[in-house]
C-alpha cells in the first residue's frame, strides 16, 4: 500500500488522486492538516530526497516569507524547523511505499515508479 502525504486543497494533489484512481491504485491519505507531520518522517523525507526537493520553493508559504527567513533556510536545521512548523511548505505530493519515495507529480515518472 503507497502513502501520500500532502494537502488536500492543492491541484497537485487533486491530478495525483485522479491519477492513481484511474489507475486502480489504492493508497491511504496522510493529511498535514489534520495529522501534521512528525520529525522522523520528515527526517526520512529529507534523508532520501534531500532538503532541496523537499522544501517547496514554489508554493505561495515559502514566495511569501521575507528574503531574509528564506537565506536561513538554506541550513539545514533551520529548515528542518521550519518545515515542522509550517508543513504547507513541504513539497507535494511525497508518496512513499515504505521502502521507495518519490516526490512531486508528474505522470510519467509517478508510473515509472509504480511500475519499477
Amino acid at each position: 500500500m503507497i502513502t501520500i502525504y500532502g494537502i488536500p486543497a492543492c491541484n497537485t494533489m487533486k491530478k495525483t488522486f485522479e491519477f492513481l484512481q484511474a489507475k486502480g491504485i489504492d493508497y491511504t491519505f496522510h493529511n498535514y492538516k489534520k495529522e501534521g507531520i512528525s520529525a522522523p518522517i520528515l527526517q526520512g523525507f529529507i534523508d532520501q530526497l534531500g532538503l532541496e526537493k523537499v522544501l517547496n520553493k514554489q508554493g505561495s508559504t515559502y514566495r511569501q516569507l521575507p528574503d531574509e527567513t528564506k537565506a536561513s533556510l538554506s541550513n539545514e536545521n533551520e529548515a528542518f524547523s521550519f518545515l515542522l512548523e509550517k508543513n504547507s511548505a513541504i513539497k507535494r505530493p511525497i508518496i512513499t511505499d515504505g521502502k521507495r519515495i518519490i516526490a512531486g507529480f508528474n505522470e510519467e515518472e509517478l508510473d515509472k515508479w509504480l511500475n519499477a
